[in-house]
């Protein structure tokens, strides 16, 4: 679904970014890992065409810079790492916004379209503040409001950036249930993860940056392993199982 081909996106002269490869195949969970300052949420802003870059993303066999701003919003919803909601209106409106690439312009929202939106807020558990306004909400509230925006597009591709953050346990485990689900009925997604426990249970494949570029990558069990965190983040992991599942646990500073 999604394939991107030497991305380089350069402060100046010095590349945050440097010639970044990269495959979401559909139905796939797919994490960019990585320290702080790694490059992976400009990485994913190019992907989205919100940050210059060089290079080529393409979506399906179609690159994105041929595409309309709404052709491309058909097929790829993103999440920002910014959880501002500046706008006075309905917690519900702000979702409703998820189906704006295929409305046309003044049309009333369709019946398939509110069934998007109801399905959204479900999933996010926002159903009951839908006629809230969207301003007065809590930081993790609004991280979920924005998550059933991109949610409610229906693109086959979803971006999102830290879509846990500023979360409490029970609501990241049930984003990344959502994000898991979305990916069983044959959305690509990619999601920036700072939680290696997470991402750990979760993920299809992990993709690990490092200094601007791809350390490794591959299934989690493969790749979060002592020897590269020890090299990126520079930290030792605990390891177990519970119930057939593997987990993680950062553990230790070198």
């Amino acid at each position: 679904m999604l394939s991107a081909h030497s991305i380089t996106v350069r402060i100046g002269q010095c590349p945050i970014v440097d010639v970044v490869s990269l495959n979401v195949a559909p139905g796939e969970f797919v994490g960019l890992l990585g320290p702080n300052g790694a490059g992976k949420s400009t990485l994913i802003r190019a992907l989205a065409g919100v940050a210059p870059h060089e290079g080529e993303v393409r979506l399906g066999d179609v690159p994105a810079a041929q595409m309309s701003p709404r052709e491309r919003a058909r097929l790829l919803s993103y999440l920002p790492q910014d959880r501002q909601i500046e706008w006075g209106i309905s917690v519900r409106e702000v979702v409703a916004l998820g189906r704006h690439p295929f409305q046309r312009r003044f049309a009333r929202l369709s019946g398939e379209d509110e069934a998007a939106i109801d399905l959204a807020m479900a999933e996010t558990g926002i159903a009951s503040i839908a006629s809230r306004s969207a301003k007065v909400l809590s930081g993790g509230e609004k991280a979920r409001v924005l998550l059933a925006r991109a949610l409610a597009t229906g693109a086959p591709l979803l971006l999102a950036d830290e879509p846990v953050a500023a979360l409490d346990p029970f609501h990241q485990l049930a984003v990344m249930d959502i994000l898991r689900r979305r990916a069983g009925t044959g959305t690509g997604v990619l999601a920036v993860l700072h939680e290696l426990t997470l991402a750990a249970r979760f993920l299809d494949r992990v993709i690990v940056m490092h200094r601007g570029g791809i350390f490794c990558e591959g299934p989690p069990e493969a790749v979060l392993v002592p020897e590269v965190l020890e090299q990126v983040y520079g930290v030792t992991p605990l390891t177990g199982q519970h119930n057939g599942e593997r987990w993680l646990l950062p553990w230790k500073r070198l």
